[in-house]
């Protein structure tokens, strides 16, 4: 292949900027809409940098009555979803990916299915069974449903990264004397650092920006999630559009804070050069 030269270079470096910013402008736009005033906020002049800033509309989303205990239920569901889906999808994953069984490829189109059925195609089912297993307006059958959301997605995905591990690092692990579970403990969790990552980043989001499953499933007002909070900006005299916006950027922080934590996990080839040959 032919060495890209300094201009196609540039231009691929013009081209990448231009896509950045059309994909970061509706957040730029909600952070200065949050910084606005009503009159602000209602004027027809398109001003992209604000002349003046107030935080005003911060004070009132993080006053607003509930907001703690909203943003709590919201910490509780997601994370305890992505632990136990974490867990089990390990636990399914490194199966499926070294072993052989009967019904194993049966299985994994089983995921492929639940992994691409839409959303609403499961409400009513989920919600039976929350029903009568007595799991409504109860936070551990939220958790219970953020799971089976993102669990087709965490076995698919660790399988592939289980099975990008080469399997002489484990043959050998076993050589040495180590048993399955001491070769999974040492070896292989290791080596699956980017693929936890990626998946938890994956089911720390889908959890936390649900709203359908939280509004319906949580009768109780103390018991619903940030994403059905959000809604509260909006009644049936108008809609708060600063409020919402700068509840908006406060709603988007911990799932940065998040990324941020693990992002240092989130690369790969942490097995290149593991193996001659």
């Amino acid at each position: 292949m032919l060495r890209k030269t300094h201009a196609q270079r540039l231009a691929l470096a013009v081209v990448g900027l231009v896509v950045a910013l059309v994909f970061f402008f509706p957040t730029y736009w909600m952070f200065t809409t949050a910084l606005k005033t009503p009159a602000q906020i209602l004027s027809p002049a398109y001003d992209l940098i604000p002349l003046s800033a107030t935080f005003k509309n911060f004070v009132n989303a993080v006053t607003k009555p509930g907001f703690t205990t909203f943003l709590t239920n919201s910490l509780i569901v997601t994370l305890g979803a992505v632990a136990c889906s974490l867990i089990a999808g390990m636990l399914a994953a490194v199966p499926l990916a070294r072993l052989r069984f009967r019904g194993r490829k049966g299985f994994l189109l089983l995921v492929l299915i639940a992994q691409v059925a839409p959303l609403e195609a499961l409400f009513i089912p989920m919600y039976l069974i929350m029903r009568d297993a007595d799991l409504l307006n109860e936070l551990p059958g939220l958790i219970l449903v953020y799971v089976a959301l993102t669990l087709p997605f965490t076995v698919w995905t660790l399988r592939g990264f289980v099975k990008g591990i080469p399997v002489e690092l484990e043959e050998a692990g076993m050589v040495d004397g180590c048993g399955r579970w001491g070769v999974f403990r040492r070896i292989t969790l290791p080596l699956l650092g980017p693929g936890l990552v990626a998946t938890s980043v994956f089911g720390f989001i889908t959890a936390w920006n649900e709203f359908l499953y939280g509004l319906v499933f949580m009768r109780d007002k103390d018991k619903q999630t940030l994403p059905v909070w959000l809604s509260t900006f909006k009644t049936a005299f108008g809609t708060d559009w600063g409020g919402i916006m700068a509840a908006s950027v406060v709603y988007a922080i911990p799932a940065l804070i998040f990324f941020l934590l693990v992002q240092r996990k989130l690369v790969s080839g942490g097995t290149a050069g593991a193996v001659k040959g």
